[in-house]
């Protein structure tokens, strides 16, 4: 079954099961990623020489050049969604991650293979990157489109719901191990565990993206199919007539995607620094945190629903401007545990301005024919500069002595995506989502031309 305009079921509980469905897949991909990041210390050795000062920003580098393949995964997964459906797309992408878990968990360590450890936890990683950004694209457009109506910020807030509980289960799983085995427990087999869950979580959302319904209808793809569809989608169509778009999402992105990461990968890592001789409570803090950030997201989404979604980019904007040198400067200097808490719990409220409404945001701006690639593409752009970075970045600076200066480039990047909102969005008016016979009808007109454009 399609979820069109004419055919979308005017239920909520349906919608809500299309969205548990499509947003499952980005809970194990997300799941992938952060067990990496989380568990980064435990493996750090078994891929790279422990005695080479540098082995640190090699683990994060590694982070780091997966978001390179985000944009080509985005393309060709936009493409692919745009032409052959959504659901065919996400289930492609999550079992390409899922995989590359595996090949992870079964990879022997340097001590066996030498250099070939690294190089094949590189190429993994190039290829969950690569699957990631067709995710993204794909998971953000179709439950856009399957949400009611009404509904749609609640709804596609779940996205970021899976996404921040990819984190949870990943921190999780760390808090676990460390309370029953320890440790050293970890750093010799528990890091495998953890990329082990994640290939087998792949098993489960095959079998739920089973029955999800496809956001398409079969008419649109069947003429894609056919050649009948009067445009298909292509980045040379994307580059001349939706430019604007794409780079609105690309600078909407910029400054999301680089608090996201600061605030959710950085600022958690150094709650576990500065609790160095209490792991557990280091761990146990940044987790409950990250539960509560998961838990915002559809409370973002809801209001959002009421005050419209350019508000709350503003909120964020604003708060992101004015936040991000508390977190990076004054938490490492923070010795009690409910005070590191709450400087952390305040700098994730801010950031669910962004998180709990980018999706439905991005949506709006792109009609169906190229909507995947057109969200995927941007976003992927902005997040391998800005995002992917930022965790190498902040680790080279603390290695340097130059933190402020990764502080000023965060609050700098913030601080332009605050300037586009204001002045690049409106909260009204027609979009490509709700009103795409009417936005198809002014394609050609000035107005389609000059921003501001309806979120």
């Amino acid at each position: 079954m399609s979820i069109t305009a004419s055919t979308r079921p005017h239920d909520l509980r349906r919608s809500v099961s299309n969205t548990i469905k499509g947003s499952a897949g980005n809970l194990v991909e997300w799941y992938d990623v952060y067990v990496y990041s989380t568990f980064a210390t435990a493996f750090e050795g078994h891929f790279f020489d422990s005695s080479d000062q540098n082995s640190q920003v090699y683990v994060w580098a590694t982070f780091a050049i997966t978001f390179l393949m985000r944009p080509v995964g985005s393309w060709y997964f936009g493409r692919f969604a745009d032409r052959h459906g959504r659901r065919a797309a996400l289930t492609v992408s999550v079992t390409l991650m899922a995989a590359c878990s595996l090949l992870v968990a079964v990879t022997p360590t340097r001590e066996s293979i030498g250099v070939w450890a690294a190089v094949i936890l590189i190429l993994a990683r190039l290829l969950q990157g690569f699957a990631t950004g067709g995710e993204y694209g794909t998971s953000a457009t179709y439950m856009s489109e399957a949400a009611v109506p009404g509904h749609r910020g609640f709804l596609s807030s779940f996205q970021y719901v899976t996404l921040i509980g990819g984190q949870v289960l990943a921190q999780l799983l760390w808090v676990i191990l460390l309370t029953t085995a320890g440790k050293d427990a970890i750093d010799s087999w528990g890091w495998r565990l953890a990329f082990f869950i994640g290939a087998l979580g792949a098993l489960v959302v095959l079998w739920l993206r089973r029955t999800m319904d496809e956001s398409l209808t079969q008419e649109s793809l069947q003429a894609v199919r056919t050649g009948e569809a009067r445009t298909t989608g292509s980045m040379v169509e994307l580059f001349r007539s939706y430019w604007r778009e794409l780079l609105t999402v690309f600078l909407v992105t910029m400054g999301g995607t680089v608090a996201f990461y600061t605030y959710t990968v950085n600022a958690p890592s150094i709650v576990k620094t500065a609790f160095t001789s209490d792991a557990v409570t280091g761990a146990v803090l940044t987790l409950v945190a990250l539960v509560i950030l998961m838990c915002l997201q559809p409370l973002g989404g809801w209001i959002a629903d009421k005050v419209g979604r350019r508000t709350l980019l503003i909120f964020f904007g604003i708060g992101g401007t004015l936040y991000t040198w508390v977190l990076i400067l004054v938490l490492p200097k923070i010795s009690s545990g409910p005070v590191a808490f709450v400087t952390l719990l305040v700098g994730f409220v801010f950031v669910t301005g962004y998180t709990s409404i980018n999706a439905i945001v991005k949506s709006k701006l792109f009609p169906t024919h190229i909507r995947a690639l057109g969200v995927g593409f941007g976003y992927a752009l902005a997040n391998s500069v800005f995002g992917g970075t930022a965790p190498l970045l902040y680790a080279a600076a603390k290695a340097g002595g130059h933190v402020p200066w990764f502080v000023i480039y965060v609050t700098a990047a913030i601080f332009l995506s605050l300037i586009v909102y204001v002045t690049m969005l409106r909260g009204h008016g027609p979009n490509w989502l709700d009103d795409e016979e009417e936005m198809h009808a002014r394609a050609d007109s000035p107005e389609h031309k000059h921003f501001p454009m309806g979120v």
